[in-house]
């Protein structure tokens, strides 16, 4: 029997406090046990059969009270799901979401970090799992693995969860007494908990729908490591560089690859070999890009400067190669000079390698008429990342150069670059102030007669609304 919680309370220390009406009736129920078997001694005590209805009623009284003995035994003594009796723990002792499991008191586990480690083990049976033991006995929990089989041996990549207090060198010694050898380690994020073929996918979408997307997911797929892409004929003429096959080449720490229009993109990671199933990834992707051909995505913004003239942004590609020549022509020898620190013998085939979605992003000012009168690039170099602008004289000193300034940061900064920076002369006062007008940390350096200002982008937060800027802003979408 359950007892009804509306009867019972507890203090705060945890004991029962019974209410008078409970007691009431536990006296009126045993008066009334009083009463009955008074009368059930009378009956058999004067009455013919007395000696038989004792026997009887002892026999049913055993027979109850082995019942009640095999219920109890039966269900136990459990009080009820809502009434388990406990007492609330301190607030200090209270385990939250996430917290250790329960029955865990350890407090290495409290607190734990995420390390990615790569180590290569014996292509043998129980290689592996003398590794496993290893990292079970410093209570490191393994999330995720890949194998990697190697001619001499087989590369495995381990996403691990480990104490908080525990070293990488400590985790290092383990896996190299269980036989692994080449370990690399470092710490990782929530990002990395990402399977691998889902991470894959996610970079392949993003190839398919922005052709400058894919030195960024080579850069995502294969960790930190430097990407350039070298044209099959340089922008300054000379000789390119060597040709690859089809396929590809692996050589330890370097990669190289065909790329689509014929050059080269070639992938390097010093620290780390490349394995090759990291080879057959980027391959794949490089090909996906070569399939699908030129593509930029096609949404445009339409501003309004403040003078009443509409103009519109919108991606370039090489599509615009004559519209932005015909820009440079109407730009003044000076303008050039700012923007490529000297004279442009070449136009047409700079412009082309510049507007190529294969080495960065451009970004183009059109007037309602259809003119380029504006241009602004976001090239990958390398590791880093540089901007440059270049605006039309007749509207400069419009906002035009800020605009696309900020702009392309914001690219930068959804591509997760940590800096931009931009090469110019120190005469160059509009591309000094729009680089100032951004509000995030610089750095100046001078380096053989220009000036190179960097800007520290910090970590990009939630999208809020934006409040009204000097530029009336309206989105449309290209057909």
């Amino acid at each position: 029997m359950t007892r009804d919680m509306s009867d019972v309370t507890r203090a705060k220390d945890g004991r029962p406090v019974h209410h008078w009406r409970r007691d009431v009736i536990e006296l009126a129920a045993l008066f009334t046990a009083v009463a009955v078997a008074d009368t059930v001694a009378n009956l058999i005590g004067h009455g013919p059969d007395g000696s038989a209805l004792l026997v009887i009623s002892a026999v049913a009284l055993a027979a109850t009270a082995g019942f009640h003995t095999w219920w109890a035994r039966r269900h136990g003594h459990a009080p009820p799901t809502g009434d388990t009796g406990a007492r609330p723990l301190p607030e200090g002792e209270r385990a939250g979401p996430g917290d250790q499991p329960s029955g865990t008191t350890d407090p290495e586990v409290a607190e734990s970090t995420l390390w990615r480690m790569r180590t290569t083990v014996k292509d043998a049976p129980g290689s592996l799992a003398a590794l496993c033991t290893v990292l079970a006995e410093q209570r490191i929990d393994i999330l995720s693995l890949q194998t990697h089989p190697l001619a001499t041996g087989t590369v495995d990549e381990f996403l691990l969860r480990a104490p908080g207090a525990l070293e990488g060198s400590e985790i290092t010694r383990a896996v190299a007494r269980a036989g692994g050898t080449d370990t690399w380690i470092e710490r990782a994020d929530t990002h990395d908990l990402v399977d691998a073929p889902t991470r894959v996918l996610g970079l392949a979408t993003r190839t398919a729908l922005d052709a400058a997307e894919l030195p960024l997911a080579l850069r995502q797929l294969l960790g930190r490591c430097t990407i350039r892409s070298l044209p099959a004929v340089p922008v300054g003429g000379g000789r390119g560089p060597e040709g690859v096959p089809v396929e590809g080449v692996l050589e330890d720490t370097v990669m190289r690859l065909r790329a689509p229009e014929g050059g080269v993109i070639t992938v390097e990671r010093p620290y780390l070999p490349f394995t090759p199933t990291e080879f057959a990834r980027a391959r794949a992707l490089v090909e996906l890009d070569a399939r699908l051909g030129p593509r930029v995505p096609r949404s445009q913004d339409v501003l309004t400067l403040p003078e009443g003239h509409d103009i519109t942004v919108r991606r370039a590609d090489t599509g615009d190669l004559e519209a932005a020549v015909a820009m440079h022509e109407r730009c003044s020898a000076r303008t050039l000079s700012m923007r490529y620190h000297g004279p442009v013998g070449d136009a047409d085939r700079y412009l082309k390698h510049l507007l190529s979605p294969r080495f960065g992003r451009t970004l183009t000012v059109q007037t309602a008429s259809g003119r380029i009168v504006g241009l602004g690039h976001l090239l990958w170099d390398g590791d880093e990342t540089e901007v440059a602008l270049l605006v039309e004289d007749a509207w400069q000193r419009r906002g035009i150069g800020g605009e696309l300034l900020e702009r392309l940061v914001a690219l930068a900064a959804e591509a997760g670059c940590a800096s931009v920076y931009a090469v110019t002369q120190s005469s160059n006062t509009g591309m000094v102030a729009a680089m100032r007008g951004l509000g995030l940390p610089l750095d100046y350096q001078i380096e053989e007669g220009t000036l190179v200002i960097t800007a520290r982008i910090a970590p990009q937060p939630e999208p809020q609304p934006q409040p009204e800027r000097a530029v009336g802003v309206t989105r449309t979408e290209a057909p």
